[in-house]
């Protein structure tokens, strides 16, 4: 199914690797690049002065009150804007899978090998990349060093002493999150390292997957007629490039730890500022017939000749005892880690290591409370669990990779309908879950989720069981929109949390219905309508829960963009998200609790049903996830959302025996659907909007988003279809034609917005964009209605674009277009490529089975009564 354009665009990345060697137990699936490839294609971000000028005319109150407010927010608060329209991240074509376990913190390595961008604050961002941390290898022949070589492709200006500038066409980096690989032949000396990197990323596992930890494991193949001694050196700041790392006393230590007959050592390097102090930790694993040597500190900076000297010696370091002392202030300090051993000839050896990091509790930017993070569970709160999690990592990395070769090998594995874009795409997304800012936290004991509303006065318990047990979770809507849990995004992302780590998809839901009842009246400016509104309305569900940088879950809607209480939307994906969770987990429980909040926030919907028709309108720009298009009466996206929520609720409304509320939904549904029909459906596909202007019956690319959650909430036909089956499909094909074929030769995914005639919707900043989350969604519903070959074809497009064209691996954005602008690096929403996998699961299941599987309606409205009893 991969087309001639994927493979010639696949291979591009490889086309300057010379050697033959293809590395130790690297597998064929995932992204592959040479390490001297260069990316032809320098996009740059989209900034306030890329708007058109009729955009900006249209918005120009806007404009000059964000101006006012960032201002403000930089130069007085001295603060970092939630979102920076002045300073978006350049790209930087650079990035690799992020290194560590969910929630935290984590390191990103470049596929160079360099680590380079950094969360150990969270959910905070700083790109720096820090020229000492490196591998160097060392091969010796007879007791004399034939070869010394920093495994980097770099030339920097610093540590001149040191052997730089390794040829990148004789290595390659391959990644399958959440491993990676990187393999280096070593021109001239017959040896091939492969670099496995391993981060206990592990489905439906909800504690080896907190760790901070990541294992880098070294295979070295000697195809000589002669054995060499082979030395590894992994040097680590002690810092991560912060302006910190200079604010002194910053400290070394050597430790060794042994316990259930396996021994660890390393170097421990505590990192001291006044908040969130952490220690960072390299270590190795002590076996027969290995060396492990440190040097506990060394200065990164000049030449640093003495560390190299050291180890070009005799292939190890001189392992002083003690600590080092405090660093005085503008002093960095480094330190180093060599593992040694021997390599016959013609044979293959492996060295360990790893690298952890111990921030156990954390505070946001207002520092008003702390927060423990969840692998303290595990390994303590005092800080010094470094050397354990180390220790744990090393003995049980082989677990973890069965764990992961069992969860990926049958997609991998599925070489008919499966095409290989695709298995590295739905892989290697996943890196967001780990790199989104993501926190995951211990419910404190004091905490109170309901908002004050007890479960008796139709709210939920203070501290439902699945947070208490499986803690808190948020990440962030993108690295550069700074905002935890953004819902009207999380209903897209929410497939691979509710498919991979259920428990953490329902902690989030709790966390977002306890605060659908609470409100915040505090009055403030939102800078699209120039009016002020309370921070938080009762009975909306909040935009998002708050900004790292301010509170996180006690200050909600860091969004000030527009006053999210209108936003049609985040209302219907909360319904539809409850639903989909209970359909995907049989939590009768879960389901219990949230249908009184469901009900809640439907009320709250009805008010926008003005003419009482069954169908909600919209009426300006702040009504929706699409809050850049302008929307009049009921549109397509909101429309359809709005009639899958009514399915649902009548579906819920059976399962708890709600007989007279299935009664209501079930007529304002009918009605609704009819007038959805009679207002939009134009013979081909559902205009955008009804307003009957110019630009509404543009074909939006995600029109059919509420036929997509019924599907993936296996509704959407007989007694709870909304949408005629064939009026869905004709839609789809329209989209597919018209989004997808008629732009960028159909090479780039699908378009959010395209005229009837074939040419891109330009009415607004986002109606020309295509986001890949959207795409991704799209193409999942083309595959729940039989379109395999066309969903394929349209999610293919965005991921060539971004990984194998633009050079934007692990980091993907929300928006491109056609040419020249992106938007948004690091972007939550296409973890939405799991509802394709979703999509082809459920395509895959006959009727019959899931007949024998699921229970009746009956069944299921059993099982809650007696719960409820």
């Amino acid at each position: 199914m991969t087309t001639e354009w994927g493979e010639k665009s696949s291979a591009d990345l490889m086309s300057r690797y010379v050697s033959k060697e293809m590395g130790y137990g690297v597998p064929k699936e995932g992204w592959r690049i040479c390490l001297a490839h260069e990316f032809k294609e320098k996009r740059k971000p989209f900034q306030a002065k890329d708007v058109s000028l009729s955009n900006f005319l249209e918005h120009i109150g806007l404009g000059i009150r964000y101006l006012k407010w960032w201002y403000k927010k930089t130069q007085v608060e001295k603060k970092a804007p939630f979102i920076d329209m002045f300073r978006a991240q350049p790209l930087r074509q650079i990035y690799g899978a992020p290194l560590g376990g969910i929630g935290g913190g984590t390191i990103t390595r470049g596929w160079k090998g360099e680590f380079c961008r950094w969360q150990l604050n969270p959910g905070m961002y700083h790109y720096k990349t820090v020229t000492a941390n490196q591998f160097t290898v060392c091969l010796r022949r007879g007791g004399q060093t034939v070869y010394q070589q920093v495994l980097s492709v770099e030339r920097p200006p610093t540590l001149q002493g040191w052997n730089w500038g390794y040829c990148g066409e004789y290595a390659f980096y391959h990644a399958l999150y959440p491993r990676a690989w990187t393999v280096y032949h070593l021109p001239g000396q017959n040896v091939t390292l492969t670099c496995r990197q391993i981060s206990p990323v592990i489905p439906h596992d909800y504690q080896d997957s907190s760790l901070p930890v990541a294992v880098f494991v070294w295979d070295i193949e000697n195809k000589n007629d002669f054995a060499l001694d082979v030395s590894i050196m992994f040097t680590m700041v002690n810092g991560s490039g912060h302006k910190d790392d200079k604010s002194g006393g910053h400290w070394n230590e050597p430790f060794h730890l042994e316990k259930e007959g396996e021994a660890v050592s390393g170097v421990l390097l505590h990192h001291c500022p006044p908040v969130n102090p952490y220690t960072l930790c390299i270590a190795a694993r002590e076996q027969p017939d290995r060396e492990v040597s440190h040097q506990t500190a060394f200065s990164p900076k000049g030449t640093c000749s003495g560390l190299w000297s050291d180890l070009i010696t005799d292939g190890r370091l001189d392992s002083p005892t003690g600590s080092s002392p405090p660093t005085p202030k503008g002093e960095k300090v480094a330190a180093a880690l060599a593992v040694g051993c021997s390599v016959p000839a013609q044979s293959h050896n492996r060295l360990e290591f790893c690298l952890a990091w111990d921030m156990p509790t954390i505070t946001f930017g207002s520092r008003e409370r702390e927060h423990i993070r969840r692998y303290t569970r595990y390994f303590g709160t005092k800080g010094d669990a470094s050397p354990s999690i180390s220790h744990y990592a090393l003995t049980h990395y082989t677990q973890w990779e069965k764990s992961i070769e069992e969860w990926q090998r049958p997609i991998l594995q599925d070489r008919y309908s499966l095409p290989s874009w695709y298995k590295s795409a739905l892989f290697n997304e996943l890196y967001f879950v780990v790199d989104g800012g993501t926190v995951w936290t211990e419910l404190p004991e004091d905490a109170d989720v309901s908002g004050g509303v007890r479960s008796e006065d139709g709210g939920l318990p203070a501290q439902p069981a699945v947070i208490k047990e499986f803690g808190r979770f948020a990440y962030l809507e993108g690295q550069e929109y700074r905002m935890y849990n953004t819902y009207d995004v999380h209903f897209y992302a929410s497939f691979a949390l509710i498919m991979l780590w259920p428990k953490l998809a329902l902690s989030v839901q709790y966390d977002i219905a306890g605060s659908v009842v609470q409100q915040d009246p505090t009055e403030r400016l939102h800078l699209m309508s120039g009016q002020y509104s309370p921070v938080k309305a009762k009975n909306v569900v909040p935009h998002d829960i708050g900004d790292p940088d301010d509170e996180p879950w006690q200050r909600v809607n860091a969004y000030l963009i527009h006053d999210t209480a209108d936003w049609k939307d985040l209302n219907l994906k909360f319904v539809l998200q409850v639903y989909r969770d209970f359909h995907l987990t049989q939590d009768n429980q879960y389901l219990q609790d949230m249908w009184p909040v469901c009900q809640a926030v439907m009320e709250s919907e009805m008010k926008f049903d003005l003419d009482g028709d069954g169908l909600i309108e919209n009426s300006g720009y702040a009504d929706q996830t699409y809050d850049g298009w302008t929307v009049t009466g009921p549109s397509a996206y909101c429309g359809g959302l709005w009639l899958a929520s009514l399915c649902v609720m009548c579906k819920m409304a059976k399962l708890v025996a709600n007989e007279e509320t299935y009664q209501r939904y079930r007529d304002i549904l009918g009605r609704g659907s009819a007038a959805f029909d009679k207002l939009l459906w134009n013979g081909k596909y559902y205009n955008y909007d009804s307003s009957g202007r110019d630009l509404s019956n543009s074909v939006m690319s995600d029109q059919c988003a509420g036929h997509w959650f019924l599907r993936a909430s296996g509704l959407g036909e007989g007694d709870y279809q909304a949408f005629p089956k064939e009026k869905i499909q004709s839609a789809l094909k329209s989209v597919f034609d018209l989004n997808v074929m008629s732009f960028a030769g159909g090479q780039m995914g699908a378009v959010n917005g395209m005229r009837p005639e074939g040419v891109p919707d330009r009415s607004s900043v986002q109606s020309d964009e295509v986001w890949i989350g959207v795409v991704y969604g799209l193409a999942a519903t083309m595959i729940h209605e039989g379109m395999l070959e066309e969903g394929m074809r349209t999610a293919e497009g965005c991921y060539r674009t971004v990984w194998e064209r633009l050079g934007m691996a692990f980091q993907t954005p929300e928006a491109y277009c056609e040419k020249s602008i992106y938007r948004s690096l690091a972007y939550m929403r296409p973890l939405s490529i799991w509802a394709m996998q979703l999509a082809l699961n459920t395509s895959q299941k006959d009727q019959t089975t899931s007949a024998q599987t699921g229970a009746t309606d009956g069944e299921q409205g059993r099982d809650l009564r007696e719960n409820q009893s």
